[in-house]
């Protein structure tokens, strides 16, 4: 019998943890290389300079003899040629810098390659994933929770359990402010144009949310069930639709409630920030994501279930995963626990990440990057170059140059992305068009933000 071929150049990657660690020194090593050829928070050049870079160091993609330094070339390749989350400058999105404990159990994840699709591939997974959903789950109110991949999976099943749950009529009734993968979603699965509701403030008016209820289910309307959307944290300016009122309209108007707080969720670690998420036990289904105010490697997504019996629309057979014979003698079935088969277990990293810091060390997570919002937004105010748009909801700040017509602002955006000197978002919350700021990155200090608005105000043409 002929000896299989290594899995990787020698040291054989089959020998586990002995076979990692020379790996993982060069990994470092790249990674180190690979930040310090980039010197900013992007790379310079612009997409046609980081594709031609990139594609050198790839060369030929599959050639006929491996080359043994392959993970280091292109480690420091993707290095050099990333946005980095970790830099003070790197603001525009909704992708913070995640924790080095998380990532450190994230490897531990992909060398044991447990699946969550069955039992018998993720015995430990699958114990440790049912006691931390739950745990979570019971911060915000609720039941139980699903692992997701991010609101946006988050948000397509909440409304698959709106529809299994009050049937195929059931329509979507979400305001301009949410987020955009629930219209997609309703599409997605067949259900009714959505009713998509003006949020001229940013937010979901109660009165204008009651008044469309009463249109829809009153004398006259279309009737059929509802499904509400309300937003914890929306992805423009981070603002918190009214969860209170709008729950109690919902109720009284026999209407599913879903929040999205794949942002503002965070702050249930918070006891500072805490009550601005009173109402999310009301919801019916809740979206979180840990990857944002958690500080979790892409991807840490949850969704949470008031009512636990909702779950069993997503209950399926495959008798090579779920026999029969095999759940009554109590191996637990997983495919009811999402609509993907294939699943790596993404709870470990949130897991070790509760363990390590704790409520405290979280909530000082959060409450330093609402902190540094807030700092952004007072320099914003004094400097008299720049307009602030309003006071930060969560770790949002939009500001625009004075004074300056949108095609300028989006050239300084461009211009400071092309230089690989700043990263900065885009919003337009009142027709105008915004630089977004989004702080997740509990290292960035007063400093950092005052050079970020330097760069601003040197690149406005004048």
């Amino acid at each position: 019998m002929s000896t299989p071929p290594p899995l990787a150049s020698d040291p054989d990657a089959s020998a586990g943890p002995p076979a990692l660690r020379p790996l993982l020194a060069t990994v470092l090593d790249a990674l180190r290389t690979g930040t310090r050829h980039r010197r900013g928070p992007l790379p310079a050049g612009g997409p046609d300079a980081v594709t031609a870079r990139t594609r050198a160091a790839l060369g030929e993609i599959l050639p006929d003899h491996g080359d043994p330094d392959a993970l280091r070339t292109l480690v420091t390749a993707l290095a050099a040629g990333s946005a980095d989350p970790a830099h003070p400058l790197c603001t525009a999105h909704l992708h913070g810098p995640p924790l080095a404990v998380a990532c450190a159990a994230d490897l531990a994840a992909s060398v044991l390659n447990p699946s969550l699709d069955s039992w018998d591939q993720a015995p430990a997974a699958s114990a440790l994933e049912a006691a931390v959903t739950r745990a979570l789950a019971h911060e915000t109110g609720h039941a139980d929770a699903l692992v997701t991949t991010g609101a946006t999976e988050s948000n397509h099943l909440a409304l698959l359990l709106a529809r299994e749950t009050q049937g195929p009529d059931t329509r979507l009734v979400h305001g301009t402010n949410a987020h955009h993968s629930l219209p997609r979603a309703a599409w997605l699965l067949g259900l009714p144009d959505p009713v998509p509701l003006p949020t001229p403030t940013g937010t979901l008016d109660p009165a204008a949310l009651d008044h469309t209820l009463t249109r829809l289910t009153g004398p006259g309307g279309p009737g059929g069930p509802l499904v509400v959307a309300a937003t914890a944290g929306t992805t423009d300016a981070g603002l918190i639709d009214p969860l209170p009122e709008i729950a109690g309209l919902c109720a009284r108007h026999g209407a599913r409630l879903h929040i999205d707080a794949a942002y503002g969720g965070g702050l249930l670690f918070s006891p500072r920030h805490r009550a601005r998420l009173t109402g999310l036990d009301r919801a019916h289904t809740t979206a979180l994501d840990l990857h944002k105010l958690g500080w979790q490697p892409i991807a840490a997504g949850l969704l949470t279930v008031r009512d636990p019996t909702d779950l069993t629309a997503l209950r399926h057979r495959a008798d090579y995963l779920n026999a029969d014979d095999d759940t009554d003698a109590g191996l637990p079935d997983l495919l009811g626990r999402s609509l993907r088969t294939t699943r790596r277990p993404d709870i470990l990293k949130i897991a070790v990440t509760l363990k390590t810091l704790g409520r405290d060390g979280l909530a000082t997570l959060v409450d330093t990057v609402c902190a540094r919002a807030r700092d952004l937004a007072r320099l914003v105010e004094e400097h008299p170059a720049l307009d602030l748009w309003a006071p930060p909801a969560l770790s949002t700040v939009l500001f625009r140059p004075a004074g300056a017509p949108d095609p300028a602002v989006a050239a300084v955006r461009r211009t400071l992305l092309t230089e690989g000197r700043a990263v900065l978002g885009r919003a337009r919350p009142d027709g105008r068009l915004w630089l977004k700021a989004t702080l997740l990155n509990p290292r960035t200090r007063p400093a950092d933000l005052t050079a970020l608005l330097t760069l601003v105000e040197g690149h406005t043409p004048r």
